[in-house]
């Protein structure tokens, strides 16, 4: 939502990109007139190709390696005119066999973004059955959590993300044509393992107190529990102005192109001053 995200940030002065990736974003930004972007991944692989992708725009880009909480005033140099998340993993992640985040291509079963704390084979060996089935559940609505559980359960140790998937698609069976049946599952897996829920409803709030008055804040989400996180943030922060009443969503041509764009949900707000 390349063409959303920059109708919001574009003739900005300074905007960080709390997800950085490969840089995308942050090269539509500057190109759009953003004076200056600070882009932001907890993933050092993703500073270092961004860092080196967007070398031509000089001073104007700058990246730091940290997590969402990490952001403060300090790293920005005062308040900055606008935000940008775009949440979930990126294409590039879920591309690299070795970081373990699909279940397309075989690789170690990890998923960690910054490459600390336990991986998703910790929990997937170490949890127990109705731990496992909780946490499929609450991060990846999946409703028949239990019989996943039970099958890893009796199958591990599971170290690689071929073998997860083929434990899921045995538990479950595989509809042709159908999405993968372990979408769900490791999609929890990498939520649980990165604490993505948490670092946003901590860092979303603070976002907003480093933005400018008439700065703006711009999200976009992949699931409704991110969704709902975005969504209650906003109502609550009495220095928020809506700007999107709806999630706003992408185009059937940039579906048709990336067709992980079929699930994104573009909210945005703007700071405003509060009267005394």
């Amino acid at each position: 939502m390349v063409a959303e995200v920059t109708g919001f940030l574009r003739d900005r002065g300074t905007v960080v990109d709390m997800t950085l990736g490969a840089g995308g974003h942050a090269r539509a930004l500057l190109e759009s007139g953003v004076e200056r972007v600070i882009g932001i991944d907890r993933d050092p692989s993703a500073v270092t190709m961004a860092t080196e992708r967007l070398a031509p725009y000089g001073s104007r880009f700058r990246a730091v390696e940290t997590t969402f909480s990490g952001v403060d005033r300090d790293l920005t140099d005062g308040a900055v005119d606008g935000i940008l998340f775009d949440l979930g993993v990126s294409s590039m992640q879920l591309d690299t066999a070795e970081r373990g985040f699909g279940y397309r291509n075989d690789g170690p079963l990890d998923m960690r973004m910054g490459g600390d704390g336990p991986s998703a084979a910790d929990l997937v060996n170490e949890l127990s059955e109705p731990e496992l089935a909780d946490l499929i559940y609450e991060y990846g609505g999946e409703h028949r959590s239990r019989r996943i559980a039970r099958a890893i359960v009796r199958r591990r140790p599971i170290t690689t993300t071929d073998q997860l998937a083929g434990v899921i698609a045995g538990a479950l069976g595989k509809r042709p044509g159908g999405p993968h049946p372990a979408r769900r599952t490791f999609q929890a897996l990498r939520i649980a393992v990165n604490r993505e829920l948490d670092e946003l409803a901590a860092s979303l709030p603070r976002a907003v107190e480093l933005l400018a008055p008439g700065g703006r804040v711009v999200v976009i989400a992949y699931h409704s529990l991110e969704d709902r996180i975005v969504k209650r943030c906003f109502r609550e922060h009495e220095q928020v102005l809506i700007l999107t009443k709806k999630p706003l969503r992408a185009s059937e041509d940039e579906v048709a192109a990336n067709l992980r764009a079929r699930s994104a949900m573009l909210r945005a707000a703007e700071r405003v001053e509060v009267a005394a």
